[in-house]
């Protein structure tokens, strides 16, 4: 699959089937992750790779939109370290362009994925900090439900040419 057609036919995909993702797999989403620009190369990520069942299930009483992590294999919480971030408010940026590029590498590698957002919801932070034991100086910005997709979505063609300005608004 060519990158246009990773890009323009990547879509939430929220159900999974019973099949454990392999690690070498995971450490391509995790490549991919860090691969992403980011402001002064200050790369402020960090990426907690959530596999334990009863994790997963108890995910969606602290995140209401995260009932896939209930049949998702796996998740990733990817996370802020604000004590990375060289340029002041440019890490939520980074960690954004990682979040994009984890799910754009999932397209690519036959799997599913949504983004579940965390920041900025205080009470989501405050549950995956406790439940993860995050410190405190790391903000859990996105989590992505992640598995072998068991719904197919076509593509959807977003494009919108009233929204594109050139040289001025």
């Amino acid at each position: 699959m060519d990158a246009m057609e990773t890009i323009l036919s990547r879509r939430s995909i929220r159900k999974y089937a019973p099949k454990p993702i392999p690690d070498e797999l995971v450490t391509q989403l995790l490549r991919a992750a860090m691969a992403a620009p980011s402001a002064a190369n200050q790369q402020p990520w960090h990426f907690v790779v959530i596999t334990n069942r009863a994790t997963l299930d108890k995910i969606p009483t602290y995140h209401p939109y995260a009932t896939a992590c209930m049949e998702a294999p796996l998740a990733i919480l990817v996370c802020l370290d604000q004590q990375l971030e060289k340029i002041e408010g440019m890490g939520t940026q980074d960690v954004s362009a990682a979040t994009q590029n984890i799910l754009l590498a999932a397209r690519a590698l036959g799997l599913g994925g949504v983004w579940l957002g965390v920041h900025p919801r205080t009470e989501r932070q405050v549950a995956f900090r406790k439940e993860l034991g995050l410190p405190d100086h790391v903000l859990p910005f996105a989590l992505i439900s992640l598995g072998y997709p068991a719904e197919e979505k076509p593509p959807a063609d977003r494009y919108d040419a009233g929204r594109v300005h050139r040289n001025q608004w």
